[in-house]
C-alpha cells in the first residue's frame, strides 16, 4: 500500500490554488461584512421596557431544611424552612410557601429549589416555591457531554465545545435582548445564524476551502428556509399567540413581533441540522475525490448525491418527528376531544410545528444538491490542478 494520501484529518487533495482561495474569500467577504453591519445595527442598547404581572418578582435558589403545615391552618397548605443560597436575602434563612393539591410536586428536606420573592407580599408569604433547582444535575450532564465529545473528537472536540459556548452566549447577549427591544425577529435570527455559522464552522472544522463550501451551502439553505417560512406564515394567518409563553410576552412586551418570533425560531432551529448536512456532504465529496484521483466533477456529484439522498431522508424524518414529539401532549388532548385530524392539525399550535418541520425539511432537501454541487466543482478543480502540477515522482 502506497504512502500517499491519508483518509484522516487531512485529505491529500493538497492546498487550494490561489484562484480558488481568492474566489472563496470574495464570496465570504460580503457575508462577513453584512453580518457585522447587522450586529452593529441590531445590537440591543439595554433600554428594555417591560411591564405587567410578575416582572417585579425576584428569584433565587434555596435548600429545604424542613417542611410543615402553614400557620393559617389551610387544609393541605405547606410551608418550608429554607436556607437561601442565592438571590434576595441570601445568605440567610426564610419561610417559603409550597404548592399544594393533588398535582403539586412533593418537596422534602434536602431538596434544592428555586424560590420567588415578592417584596410587597405580607410577612411570611414573600418567598414561594417556583420550581426545583436542576442546576447540579444539569451541570453533571454537561460535564459528561463534554467528556464524551472530547473522547470521540479529540482536539476537534475543543473547537466544537467552544462553538457551542459561543452560540449560547451570542443568543443570550444579542438575540434575545434584541428581539425583546422590538427589532425584527427575522432580521435578528438571520444575523444570529450568520454570526454563528461564520464562527462555529471554522472553529469546529478549521479554516479551509472545505469549510467555506459547507458554509455557502448552509447559507443558501437558510435563505430557502427563511423565504418559504415567511410565505407560509403569511398565507397560513399565523398570529404567534399559541401558548402561555407567547401570551405572557405579548402582555409584558407589546413591542415583540410574535409572528416574526415564529420565523426566528424556525431559522435558528434549522441551523444546527443544516450544518450537519452541509458538512457531511462536503466531506463526502472530498473523501471521494481523495480516493479517486481520476474522478471528474460530474462523477463526484453523482456519487456524493447517493450519500446525500440517504442522509437527507433520515435527517428529514428526524426533524419532522422531533416537531411531532413537541406537540404530542396537545395532540392527545385533541384526540380525547375526538377532533377530526384535519381540524386538529389546523390548530395554530400544531400547525406551526408542521410548518417548522416541513420548511426545515425543504431546507435540508435544498442543502444536499446545492452543497454537493459546490463541493464537486471545487474538488474537481483541485483534482485537475493536482494532476497538472504533479511531478513524475509524486505518489497518489
Amino acid at each position: 500500500m502506497g504512502a500517499g494520501h491519508s483518509h484522516g484529518e487531512r485529505p491529500s487533495l493538497g492546498p487550494a490554488p490561489r484562484q480558488i482561495r481568492v474566489l472563496m474569500a470574495a464570496l465570504v467577504a460580503p457575508l462577513v461584512l453584512a453580518t457585522l453591519v447587522g450586529l452593529v445595527a441590531l445590537w440591543p442598547d439595554g433600554d428594555l421596557e417591560v411591564s405587567g404581572p410578575g416582572v417585579d418578582v425576584e428569584r433565587g435558589t434555596a435548600e429545604v431544611q424542613s417542611v410543615g403545615p402553614c400557620r393559617q391552618q389551610v387544609e393541605g397548605c405547606q410551608l418550608a424552612e429554607v436556607e437561601l443560597l442565592s438571590g434576595p436575602g441570601a445568605p440567610g434563612e426564610a419561610e417559603a410557601l409550597l404548592p399544594y393539591g393533588s398535582q403539586a410536586p412533593e418537596v422534602v428536606a434536602g431538596d434544592r429549589i428555586i424560590v420567588s420573592y415578592t417584596a410587597q407580599a405580607p410577612d411570611g408569604e414573600q418567598y414561594a416555591f417556583q420550581d426545583f433547582d436542576r442546576g447540579p444535575p444539569l451541570l453533571l450532564l454537561l460535564v459528561l457531554f463534554a467528556v464524551g465529545v472530547l473522547a470521540l473528537s479529540r482536539w476537534r472536540g475543543i473547537g466544537a465545545l467552544a462553538s457551542l459556548a459561543y452560540s449560547l452566549v451570542l443568543i443570550a447577549a444579542f438575540t434575545l435582548p434584541a428581539i425583546m427591544e422590538g427589532s425584527s425577529p427575522l432580521l435578528v435570527a438571520v444575523t444570529t445564524a450568520a454570526a454563528i455559522m461564520l464562527v462555529t464552522l471554522y472553529l469546529s472544522h478549521g479554516l479551509s476551502v472545505r469549510t467555506t463550501v459547507a458554509m455557502l451551502g448552509t447559507l443558501v439553505s437558510l435563505v430557502v428556509i427563511g423565504g418559504v417560512g415567511w410565505v407560509f406564515t403569511e398565507i397560513g394567518h399565523f398570529t404567534g399567540l399559541v401558548d402561555e409563553g407567547s401570551q405572557y410576552i405579548s402582555g409584558i412586551a407589546a413591542q415583540v413581533d410574535l409572528r416574526g418570533l415564529l420565523l426566528a425560531g424556525l431559522v435558528i432551529g434549522a441551523l444546527g441540522v443544516l450544518d450537519d448536512v452541509t458538512v457531511t456532504q462536503t466531506w463526502a465529496v472530498w473523501e471521494l475525490a481523495d480516493a479517486d484521483a481520476d474522478a471528474g466533477t460530474r462523477s463526484l456529484f453523482t456519487r456524493a448525491m447517493r450519500i446525500g439522498r440517504s442522509h437527507a431522508a433520515s435527517t428529514v424524518n428526524t426533524l419532522v418527528l422531533a416537531y411531532v414529539g413537541a406537540t404530542l401532549p396537545l395532540m392527545l388532548v385533541f384526540s380525547a376531544l375526538s377532533l377530526p385530524f384535519g381540524i386538529a392539525v389546523s390548530q395554530e399550535v400544531v400547525a406551526q410545528e408542521v410548518v417548522r418541520g416541513l420548511v426545515g425539511g425543504l431546507g435540508i432537501l435544498a442543502a444536499v444538491p446545492v452543497t454537493t454541487a459546490i463541493a464537486a466543482l471545487v474538488a474537481g478543480r483541485l483534482l485537475r490542478e493536482r494532476t497538472h502540477t504533479a511531478a513524475p515522482s509524486h505518489r497518489a
